[in-house]
C-alpha cells in the first residue's frame, strides 16, 4: 500500500479487535487506507493516510489531552477509543459527547462545505455567507459577539437535531453594535427653505397652531 501497488480503495489495513461484537466500531474498523492525494506538509511523499477511528485517540494520548469532546455521533466511537489505547498501554484522556451546533438557514458540516468550495457554489472557507470563523469575520462578527453567542446557548445532550434560530446570532451582533458603532446622522434628499419673513414673525406670538389640528383624532 506505501509503495502504491494498488488503486484506491482496492485493499486497507484493518484494527483487529472483536468481529463478534455488537458495536460496529469494534468489528475490525480501518486504521490506514490508499488516497492519491498531495498533502499540504508532506506533498507526494505518502499516498496511505489514517482515518479518524484510528488517529483520533492515539494523537489524544501523545499530545496529553485531559479532555477529548465530541458531539453526540461518536458516542459510538468511544468504545474503540478506549479499547486502542489498551492495547497499545498508552496514556487515556477523558472522553465526553455533547450535542451539536445546528444553526437555522445555513450549513455547519465541514464535509458539505467542502463540497461547496470544491463546487465553486461559494469563493471559499472563508466566504461570507459561510458561517465558518474566517466567514465570520469577514462579515464582521468579533470574538465578543460569538463567545456571547456560545455562553448563552451552552453545552448540552439534548440531541443533535435542535435547531438554533440564526437570530439569535444576529441578536448580540447588533447588541455589540449598539453600545460601540458610531451614529451618523445625515439627509439624502434635502429641500432648499427660504423663510422670506422670519423678521416680522420673530418677535409675535403665534396665535394660531402652525399645522390644523383635526378634534377628531386628538392632539
Amino acid at each position: 500500500m506505501r509503495q502504491g501497488r494498488y488503486e484506491e480503495g482496492v485493499c486497507s489495513l484493518r484494527v483487529k479487535m472483536d468481529m463478534k461484537s455488537e458495536n460496529p466500531n469494534l468489528k475490525d474498523f480501518i486504521a490506514y487506507r490508499i488516497r492519491y492525494v498531495s498533502h499540504p506538509h508532506a506533498g507526494d511523499k505518502w499516498c496511505i493516510y489514517p482515518t479518524y477511528d484510528f488517529t483520533h485517540c492515539i494523537v489524544d494520548s501523545l499530545e496529553n489531552i485531559t479532555h477529548s469532546l465530541c458531539t453526540l455521533e461518536f458516542e459510538i466511537r468511544r468504545e474503540s477509543y478506549y479499547r486502542l489505547l489498551q492495547d497499545i498501554d498508552v496514556y487515556k484522556p477523558h472522553v465526553w459527547e455533547y450535542s451539536r451546533l445546528n444553526i437555522s438557514n445555513t450549513v455547519l458540516s465541514k464535509r458539505k462545505i467542502e463540497l461547496m468550495v470544491v463546487n465553486g457554489h461559494v469563493s471559499g472557507w472563508d466566504d461570507p455567507r459561510l458561517l465558518t470563523l474566517e466567514g465570520l469575520r469577514k462579515r464582521g462578527y468579533t470574538p465578543s459577539m460569538l463567545n456571547s453567542f456560545c455562553a448563552e446557548i451552552g453545552v448540552a445532550r439534548t440531541g443533535n437535531e435542535n435547531i438554533t434560530s440564526i437570530k439569535l446570532l444576529e441578536k448580540f451582533a447588533r447588541d455589540e453594535l449598539n453600545e460601540m458603532a458610531p451614529r451618523t446622522f445625515g439627509v439624502l434628499n434635502p429641500l432648499h427653505l427660504v423663510i422670506t419673513n422670519f423678521k416680522d414673525i420673530k418677535n409675535k406670538k403665534c396665535e394660531a397652531p402652525l399645522f390644523p389640528v383635526d378634534p377628531t383624532k386628538g392632539t
